[in-house]
């Protein structure tokens, strides 16, 4: 009798023993369905969300993905047990409140917009919203304007606004887009918006990321995007892809912590306003694509952080010489092709040693290839091709094999190779052999020959006709 009894007691102190860790996990952690609310204070997820902000989120929803939508019977609880999928939620004071809104094919169930979506107002009585996003949502079929109004209702929640692929999403950018003073980040990217930047952007003091490529936006920068506390926070500005005119204004250098600057592929021009040196945080300056002139501003070797800079086709003029290399030792991507530079490519390039992507291709540029520049270590392309670059390439046969392609130095009519020091397999492409004047080299400037093969030298021509005579001799046996 003593064994069930012991047995009895031990199946008792093992169930007190699952009670106490199951009491001691849920004070640690909570049980399941319960969280913390934003405010900091406990909750469970059986906590209510008032009935105004639930009509307000259905509403809003079947504005985009249409009528036929039943939210109220599809979702019945739409912060708890029934997630709609792109939708989060917070709990402020003990009541569950929409925090994220994310329309569009991003998932298989994620929540698609209708051929005839359309903005709802309900959508601005979503007091806590965070982050709205649309991605692929109006097509060119429904041309839908980004709302002009009501946007500051939103003013003290929104920090995230996208707009993402919607060929149909069209007009201006609202001027209320301002008011929305928690914003930090406003992407909108390859829609069909039109008009100007709206200086009063500038006012958004928080905003880290304004993003507004691949649209039809003109007009000039506005200077306001360079002053104030907005040039305090900016992390990424990215207006390519655009039609803006005009030059850039100087209160851009007041970006002190930008990391990113791509105003590539628009119609900007003029020179490049000296205050730009005071982007010292930026990695990335691309301009490509534009009608900058005025040469290499002397800035740029001040950019220390620098790790991209792409110039490419912009009328800028000037030399590389105008620059110390050596003080941009970070960079890794350098692009300044078909820019009308003339002069010589410096030695000091050499001392690039992160760089991977040289582009110096289609300008004016004279003299020698610094042999060095095969010596860079990261280097993976270099195109020197379309210039006026004269004299022997000194690059190995290794260099050349390693490459292939991503060397290019075609198009230097008074350029050549040593076919001593290169065979015809690994020979540059569209370069011709050196000819060395009587057989030997005798220090002077070689010249090329206008084949892209080696030609018979005289010491093949002896050698063929000594092998000409024994296979007579042969034939006579």
């Amino acid at each position: 009798m003593r064994q069930p009894q012991s047995r009895k007691l031990l199946q008792l102190q093992a169930l007190s023993l699952l009670l106490f860790i199951i009491a001691l996990h849920s004070r640690l952690h909570g049980c399941s369905g319960q969280g913390e609310a934003a405010d900091g204070s406990a909750s469970t997820a059986a906590a209510p969300m008032e009935e105004k902000e639930k009509r307000a989120l259905y509403a809003a929803i079947e504005g985009f993905v249409g009528k036929g939508w039943n939210g109220s019977a599809l979702y019945p609880d739409p912060c708890g047990w029934s997630p709609i999928q792109g939708v989060s939620c917070d709990l402020f004071n003990g009541l569950w409140y929409p925090t994220v809104m994310s329309i569009g094919p991003v998932l298989d169930n994620s929540l698609r917009c209708s051929a005839d979506a359309k903005f709802s107002p309900q959508l601005f009585d979503l007091k806590r919203l965070k982050t709205l996003s649309f991605y692929s949502c109006f097509p060119a079929t429904n041309p839908t304007p980004i709302p002009a109004t009501s946007w500051d209702k939103l003013a003290g929640s929104l920090e995230t606004l996208e707009f993402r692929t919607n060929p149909g999403l069209t007009g201006p950018i609202p001027a209320s887009l301002g008011r929305l003073s928690s914003l930090q980040s406003l992407v909108f990217v390859e829609n069909n918006l039109t008009g100007a930047v709206p200086a009063e952007l500038g006012s958004l003091v928080r905003l880290r990321r304004l993003v507004l490529s691949g649209n039809g936006l003109s007009g000039q920068i506005p200077a306001s995007l360079g002053n104030g506390h907005f040039a305090e926070q900016l992390l990424i500005m990215d207006v390519s892809n655009n039609s803006l005119t005009g030059s850039l204004p100087s209160s851009l250098g007041g970006l002190k912590g930008l990391l990113k600057m791509d105003l590539s592929n628009n119609l900007l021009q003029g020179s490049l306003p000296p205050e730009l040196a005071g982007l010292g945080s930026l990695t990335l300056l691309d301009l490509r694509n534009n009608s900058f002139t005025g040469g290499l501003p002397s800035f740029l070797q001040g950019m220390a952080s620098l790790q991209d800079l792409l110039l490419s086709n912009n009328p800028l003029g000037g030399s590389l010489g105008q620059l110390g290399w050596e003080r941009l030792r970070g960079l890794a991507t350098l692009d300044l092709s078909n820019l009308g530079l003339v002069g010589a490519i410096p030695e000091s390039m050499a001392a690039l040693t992160r760089l991977r992507f040289l582009a110096l291709d289609h300008n004016r540029l004279t003299g020698d290839v610094p042999a060095r520049l095969a010596e860079l270590p990261n280097i993976g392309a270099l195109y020197l091709n379309g210039n006026n670059l004269t004299g022997t390439l000194q690059f190995s046969p290794a260099f050349y094999q390693r490459m292939g392609r991503r060397f290019a130095s075609w198009d230097n009519p008074g350029l050549c190779y040593s076919n001593a020091a290169v065979d015809a397999a690994h020979a540059p492409p569209g370069v011709t052999v050196c000819k060395v004047a009587g057989g030997v080299g005798d220090g002077r400037k070689p010249e090329a020959s206008s084949s892209l093969m080696a030609t018979s030298s005289a010491s093949n021509l002896i050698n063929g006709f000594c092998f000409f005579l024994w296979m007579v001799a042969t034939s006579l046996l």
